[in-house]
């Protein structure tokens, strides 16, 4: 059985230790981000499919600025319903501004 490593700090699922999670930065390391988080894989991959490293460092580099973005919304809706250890490929094309 996997330990629980708490709620996910962007969908609020329980994370269970293992493949299903890993950590992020909110602050991205190439823009001198050192603290990390536990979140689900396909909450992280989501984050960074939408989100170039200079917007997370700009504009969402905490979990409630994140949230309050509109498809990062509709994930969080979507994803709730999955169990912990779902797992998929986020394709959306990154937003270039």
């Amino acid at each position: 059985m996997s330990e629980s490593l708490g709620p996910c700090p962007l969908c609020g699922r329980e994370m269970l230790e293992g493949r299903s999670v890993n950590l992020h930065h909110v602050v991205p390391k190439s823009h001198g981000g050192r603290d990390v988080y536990w979140t689900h894989v396909v909450c992280h991959s989501k984050i960074h499919s939408l989100f170039t490293n200079r917007e997370l460092f700009q504009e969402y580099n905490t979990f409630e600025k994140l949230r309050e973005h509109p498809d990062i919304q509709s994930f969080v809706r979507w994803i709730r319903r999955k169990p912990p250890e779902f797992r998929t490929r986020n394709v959306k094309a990154r937003r270039r501004r």
